[in-house]
């Protein structure tokens, strides 16, 4: 099974406009605004880090196989196809046993620079924060020099453990809303 490796990182906790503003002075180019939503499953409770997420992102819908295998730039591996209805793929992942943990929104404003997505990400409950995400590695480091960050600056955590950070437990709610 062929999964590919995600690089990406988080700056947490940021001033939005000042992101803005440090996006612009780069060159980077604002992409688009939305809202999107997800349910979350797990594949088996007793293997951590492993899950399936079907997400709708306001403009293609998503269902993807993730796997956290550490904390690092690359820890996130992934496959990913295209639905093209998020309640019946719901429905039918129901049927086959996977029911959702939980429903969650966000709202996102995506930005690139060159060939490198750079995200305003806002969650219920805890503060905005940076997603950059490239092919490799070292685009992602560029980026975050660019935007006058270290690499001791970011993290690699998981959004579970992002709310974790600001003592909340993410699966206690079973709906994450605005």
């Amino acid at each position: 099974m062929f999964m590919k490796t995600e690089y990406e990182c988080r700056i947490l906790d940021i001033e939005v406009e000042e992101i803005r503003k440090k996006l612009e002075s780069i060159g980077a180019k604002k992409v688009k605004e939305r809202s999107m939503r997800r349910y979350v499953y797990d594949i088996d409770p007793n293997r951590k880090g492993f899950w399936i997420r079907l997400r709708d992102n306001g403009e293609k819908i998503t269902l993807t196989l993730k796997e956290k295998v550490s904390n690092e730039i690359d820890g996130t591996k992934e496959m990913e196809v295209t639905v093209d209805d998020f309640e019946k793929t719901n429905t039918i992942l129901n049927r086959l046993g996977f029911i959702a943990k939980a429903y969650q929104e966000n709202k996102r404003i995506s930005f690139v620079y060159e060939d490198v997505e750079i995200e305003i990400d806002f969650w219920p409950k805890i503060p905005p924060y940076v997603e950059i995400e490239a092919d490799s590695a070292e685009k992602v480091k560029k980026v975050v020099k660019l935007l006058g960050f270290r690499m001791p600056d970011t993290t690699y955590i998981s959004i579970p453990e992002v709310y974790q950070k600001y003592g909340l437990d993410i699966h206690k709610f079973k709906q994450l809303k605005f």
